[in-house]
């Protein structure tokens, strides 16, 4: 077992104390948004003297992340790997630099994401049952709309809603009357962005709280925004985010409309299971890796099944202390003792 280091990220929408706590740091002032465990080459994770873990581990097929999120993140997708592997290709062929702030395909790998919250978590995640939204519709008294989605389907009125056709501002004015949780959330959000029409868009999602240990899988094509909390997000090595919008970085909206996967998600809440004593198990399908959160009560040991890496997140367990994160080699053993949280990523 390695020892290792991550890599923060201190995006605007981050939490100032959530991931420094973690990591028994000392606040900055900063928003720590994210800490990247992998070898994603925009930020690879060391080993204490320094060295990139892929010299020592290769290229790994997944990212592991703590996620600290203080206000809404932008309301986005992911490709899967075709629309990945094309969208690269095109963008390398217009000669946009990989950090060129217009680049959307920064690597032609396919993102799909699975988030386990560490607190109470907040979040927007695929498109909820069209008899429940149309119920919603009608009660926030948009029939017009309500009535269109009954007769065009899901991807007529997402499309109309971008393109303008579909007048975004009254949606959110005829929130304004209302105090439901979804039109509260249209309100606070169009305080913020009152001419974007991602706003209207959030009615037709479903809106999730998470229980600390509960967790959502996230597949290419899923539209999905997380509105706050703190938690481990495990993903493909990718970096390819298509934003509709509730952001200032690049939003595309084609590119949005011919991603986005337009299929209700009746059921976006994952739950562990116990595979083995004190080792929970979350379904990941058709991902390259899987994520395990072993909770520690005394002794317990591990053998790790390919390249994996481990990060406390509570407690103490010997070899690994609250916030110290590791790497393990194929076959290599590792054995807990003490009090504690720690999540295991493995190649799938």
């Amino acid at each position: 077992m390695i020892l290792i280091e991550g890599v923060a990220r201190h995006y605007p929408w981050g939490d100032p104390t959530a991931i420094p706590s973690i990591l028994g740091k000392p606040a900055d002032g900063r928003p720590w948004a994210e800490w990247w465990l992998g070898t994603h080459p925009t930020g690879p994770a060391t080993l204490s003297d320094g060295t990139p873990l892929k010299a020592t581990a290769g290229e790994l097929p997944y990212l592991l992340k703590l996620l600290a999120a203080a206000r809404p993140l932008s309301l986005q997708t992911h490709p899967d790997a075709q629309q990945a592997a094309t969208g690269f290709e095109r963008e390398e062929l217009a000669g946009l630099g990989v950090d060129d702030a217009r680049r959307i395909f920064r690597d032609p790998y396919a993102k799909p994401e699975l988030l386990c919250a560490l607190t109470s978590f907040d979040a927007l995640c695929g498109f909820r049952p069209l008899a429940d939204t149309e119920a919603l519709l009608r009660d926030l008294g948009l029939t017009k709309l309500a009535t269109k989605l009954r007769s065009a389907g899901l991807q007529a009125v997402v499309t109309e809603l971008y393109r303008g056709l579909v007048d975004h501002r009254e949606v959110s004015a005829a929130c304004r009357r209302h105090h439901s949780p979804a039109a509260q959330l249209v309100n606070s959000l169009s305080d913020t962005y009152p001419d974007d029409p991602s706003v209207a868009v959030t009615l037709l999602l479903n809106r999730v709280q998470l229980r600390p240990g509960q967790a959502l899988f996230l597949g290419p094509g899923n539209l999905h925004a997380y509105l706050r909390g703190v938690g481990v997000e495990v993903m493909g090595a990718s970096d390819n985010v298509v934003r509709g919008g509730l952001t200032d970085k690049v939003i595309d909206v084609d590119q949005l409309l011919e991603i986005l996967r337009f299929e209700p998600l009746p059921q976006p809440v994952l739950s562990a299971a116990e595979d083995h004593a004190g080792k929970w198990r979350y379904p990941s399908p058709a991902a390259p890796f899987e994520l395990w959160r072993f909770e520690i009560s005394g002794a317990m040991s591990h053998t790790a099944t390919g390249r994996e890496l481990l990060v406390c997140t509570e407690g103490d367990c010997a070899v690994l202390c609250h916030g110290d994160a590791a790497y393990l080699a194929p076959g290599e053993t590792v054995a807990f003792d003490g009090q504690g949280t720690v999540f295991r990523v493995a190649e799938q």
